[in-house]
Order: C-alpha cells, then sequence, then structure tokens
C-alpha cells in the first residue's frame, strides 16, 4: 500500500525518487554552501505561533486580492526554470492547477514550454517574469508576446544579473554548457515515467528562445546563449524603461533590503517579492522572512509586500501573513509535487498548504487572512 502523502515533504520524497537526479537537485538545491538554502527553513522553524483559545473560528476566510486579483488563498505560484523537466508539459500542468485553485500562476522567461503554449492551455491569464538580458531587443519582444497573451502582471526578477554558482549542478552536468554522463543516461534510463511526460510535451526546449538565434534551438545552445546574455549592467533605468513598455500591474521580484524597497517604491511598481532566490543566487544572505517584517515596515503602505523564500506548509504562509506579507509564492513545493505527480501533485500541494493555513488559522484564533496581525506571532 503507498504512504498516505499528508505534507509537501512526502511529495518531495516521492519526486526525488521519480525525476532524474539532475533535474530533481536543480529544484531542490542553492549557491555554493547552501547556508541561505538551508537559514529559509531554519528561521521558519524559531518562528513561533501564539495559540488563542475560546474564539468562534468556525467560519474562515482565505479569500483575498494580489495585485488587485482576487484570489481564493493567499498563494501564487512563483516562476521556475526548466519546469518542464520535472515533468512533460510542466508549466502547463502548472498553470491548469493554479486556475483550477483559484491562484496565480507565473510563468518564467526560461520555462519549457513558451508563453503562447501555456496561454493557448489555460482559460484565464497568467503571470510572466521577465529576465531583462543584453539584448533588449529580446526584453521588448517578450514583454510584446506577454501582452499578447493577455498575461495579468508581469513580474521583473532583479536578483540574476550574474549567476550563483550551484556546486550541485556542475556534478550533475547541469553546467553551460550541459553535459551528458554515463550515470546521468542511466538515471534517465531508470526513470521511464519521466521520460514518457518529457517526450509527450509540446517542448522540450527553451520555448520562449526558439527561433531567437538561428541554427539550432538545442537545450545545449540555448543555456549557452542564456549564460551570454544575463546582465550586471541593468539599473533603475531599466525598470523606467520596463514600465513604459508595460501598461499592466508590475512586480519587481528580488528585494532584500529596505533601501531597495523605498527605490521600488519611489519608480512605482505595484507590488516587490521579498526573496533571495531560494538560497540560489547569495549564498550568506539572511532568511527571506527575517528581512521582511523590516521592510513592510519601510514601504507597506505604498504598495503590496509578497514573500518567497521557503514556505512548505500553511504554517509557514501563516508566519510569513503574520509578518506583513500580503501573500506567498512558492516555487520548491510547487517542483516538489510537479515532479512527484504531474498536475495531480501541484494541486496536492496547493491543497496541502491551503488545509494547513486554515487549521492553523483556527488554533490562533483567526478568521480572516486579510486580518492576520503580528500578534500571530508569539514574542518572547
Amino acid at each position: 500500500m503507498a504512504t498516505p502523502i499528508t505534507n509537501v515533504l512526502d511529495l518531495r520524497e516521492l519526486a526525488r525518487r521519480r525525476v532524474p537526479r539532475a533535474f530533481f537537485e536543480y529544484a531542490d538545491r542553492g549557491a555554493y554552501d547552501e547556508v541561505t538554502l538551508r537559514e529559509n527553513r531554519h528561521a521558519f522553524e524559531r518562528i513561533q505561533l501564539r495559540q488563542r483559545v475560546m474564539i468562534d473560528v468556525d467560519q474562515r476566510s482565505l479569500a483575498t486580492t494580489i495585485v488587485g486579483q482576487p484570489v481564493s488563498m493567499p498563494l501564487a505560484i512563483a516562476p521556475t526554470g526548466l519546469t518542464g523537466l520535472q515533468h512533460g508539459s510542466g508549466e502547463i500542468l502548472g498553470a491548469r492547477a493554479a486556475v483550477a485553485a483559484g491562484i496565480p500562476f507565473c510563468l518564467s522567461t526560461v520555462s519549457i514550454c513558451s508563453i503562447e503554449q501555456v496561454r493557448t492551455a489555460v482559460d484565464k491569464p497568467f503571470w510572466f517574469q521577465l529576465y531583462v538580458m543584453r539584448d533588449r531587443g529580446f526584453a521588448r519582444e517578450l514583454i510584446s508576446r506577454a501582452k499578447a497573451a493577455e498575461c495579468s502582471a508581469l513580474m521583473l526578477t532583479a536578483d540574476l544579473t550574474v549567476q550563483g554558482q550551484r556546486h550541485r549542478e556542475i556534478k550533475n552536468g547541469l553546467s553551460v554548457p550541459p553535459k551528458l554522463t554515463l550515470h546521468n543516461l542511466l538515471d534517465i534510463a531508470s526513470k521511464p515515467r519521466w521520460a514518457w511526460s518529457v517526450l509527450r510535451a509540446p517542448s522540450r526546449s527553451f520555448g520562449n528562445l526558439q527561433g531567437r538565434i538561428g541554427g539550432t534551438d538545442s537545450l545545449t545552445t540555448l543555456a549557452q546563449w542564456i549564460a551570454s546574455q544575463f546582465d550586471p549592467t541593468i539599473t533603475w533605468k531599466d525598470l523606467d524603461w520596463i514600465r513604459e513598455l508595460w501598461p499592466g500591474k508590475l512586480i519587481l521580484k528580488g528585494i532584500m533590503d529596505p533601501r531597495d524597497a523605498r527605490l521600488a517604491a519611489d519608480h512605482g511598481v505595484d507590488a516587490i517579492v521579498v526573496s533571495n532566490h531560494g538560497g540560489r543566487q547569495l549564498d550568506g544572505a539572511p532568511a527571506s522572512i527575517d528581512v521582511l517584517p523590516s521592510i513592510v515596515q519601510d514601504v507597506g503602505d505604498r504598495l503590496e509586500v509578497l514573500f518567497d523564500g521557503g514556505i512548505l506548509s500553511g504554517q509557514d504562509l501563516l508566519k510569513a501573513l503574520a509578518s506583513g506579507a500580503r501573500a506567498g509564492l512558492i516555487g520548491k513545493a510547487f517542483l516538489y509535487g510537479l515532479g512527484a505527480m504531474g498536475e495531480a501533485g501541484v494541486t496536492k500541494a496547493i491543497e496541502l498548504i491551503r488545509r494547513e493555513l486554515s487549521v492553523s488559522m483556527a488554533l490562533t484564533g483567526q478568521t480572516d487572512v486579510r486580518a492576520i496581525a503580528p500578534e500571530v506571532i508569539w514574542r518572547r
């Protein structure tokens, strides 16, 4: 008999067995010594919740809005690269699960399925995440494609102007260019379920880049092009340029300092995402949850503050809300569900977090996610 899946870590274990090691660890691991990756989890574990009793919590509401969009709960699926290599058609499956759950899905620039492929597969718009690369014409083209797809928000990721080294990716052959090793080939051969899902998918390379550089559109060639395109010269002037091109909701992801949060507000973005890129960029940076309260205090009355960095449960989400976030984003939790069970796994991850949030709200005396206050957190 199969072991019941009771939390996101159960999905992680199932994904670990079903996804080839190189791609699982791409999603699972972090930069350098992975200090920040671990700290994202440890910081959540240090936060304690205040138990309350004798309060009528029979009727609880998880509904709210994120950048003006009504949602069933304060959660969104974060943009993740190579999603379609966790499970074939991964971006499409994630978007479908998000639509069914009533939460936003954000598609990455470096997705496997393209903007157009995902838009054709779902009946509601999604968000699009943008990397501004050296080729500004390509960035302009991506924004135009996102507008044509009626994307409901544009999320600019600001913390990947250079790529933090992830030791595990290099060891697994996910370097630039990627290197297929005998171990990887044998590992893939032992995962026929995964291989079949990828073979059936509409795309197996970087879908948004197809035809961009001419000649071959292989994963290797496009990976080399992307690595050469991350742009360390990007400044706040580029944000102004994007705002001129993009008329809709604009979200800036990668804020970890109140000074940058204030600059983002000065430049008129609708929301920021407090995020250390899941511990995949600057190793040694603090946990996202530790810097969240100071950023909310500085700019929470000027824009929406979203949170990303280690959410694996509804209790984690409750702690982020109590620390001032309007909503949380899930990356790893989403990918674990996807790798474990495809669309059903993503749905499972969302529903696990939804139920845990609802139960934890009841036990802390809360009835409305829009009214969760810092007092939910126990202060010694």
